[in-house]
């Protein structure tokens, strides 16, 4: 299992949100000598709709990714803004993961917009379902624009914020595993 995976949840062309997140993973390898990175382009699999049912259950490539996430040390998501949130297959990802794929990882929030306008849309709207699991999400997320990119990769300023983005993650797997605090509302049995 990888140290640090990135999750492109979008089943779009390919373009800046995946040049973004190619650009996390090789930042993690330039700070963190060895370090194992994958990048899961939901675009290039199959997930099944959340229907209640494990992910290994179905016949396609859900349980398969599920258990990448929940193997790794450590998550980036990165999501383009559709309506003012996070994508739909994005949700529908996290809705196949069971609480303990995601408690207490290390996860970082990287965005991509046309515009300023939904800045922090993605980063709320992500934060809200990262606490369900009791995910150990970066005080900050990183959202991009299109003034952010040149020739469709991130320009230098972009650069200088995925890398922090990505260096607060690594360090944060130092807590990694740790119980801080109560578990989550959704971790509790009775």
């Amino acid at each position: 299992m990888a140290d640090l995976v990135g999750v492109l949840g979008s089943v779009a062309p390919a373009g800046r949100s995946l040049g973004a997140l190619a650009f996390a993973l090789e930042s993690a390898r330039l700070i963190e000598a060895g370090i194992e990175c994958r990048l899961l382009n939901l675009a290039d699999f199959k997930v099944s709709f959340a229907d209640g049912r494990a992910p290994e259950q179905f016949g396609d490539d859900t349980g398969k990714l599920v258990a990448e996430v929940q193997g790794a040390g450590a998550v980036i998501l990165a999501s383009p803004v559709y309506r003012g949130s996070f994508t739909g297959v994005l949700k529908n990802f996290l809705d196949q993961m069971p609480v303990e794929a995601l408690r207490a990882k290390p996860c970082g929030v990287l965005a991509i917009g046309a515009t300023h306008h939904h800045y922090l849309g993605v980063d709320w709207h992500l934060r809200d379902v990262l606490a369900w699991f009791g995910a150990l999400v970066a005080p900050v997320s990183v959202y991009l624009c299109a003034d952010d990119f040149a020739a469709g990769e991130p320009n230098e300023n972009a650069r200088e914020q995925i890398r922090q983005l990505v260096g607060t993650v690594l360090k944060l797997r130092a807590l990694s595993g740790e119980r801080l605090g109560p578990a989550p509302l959704a971790a509790r049995r009775r």
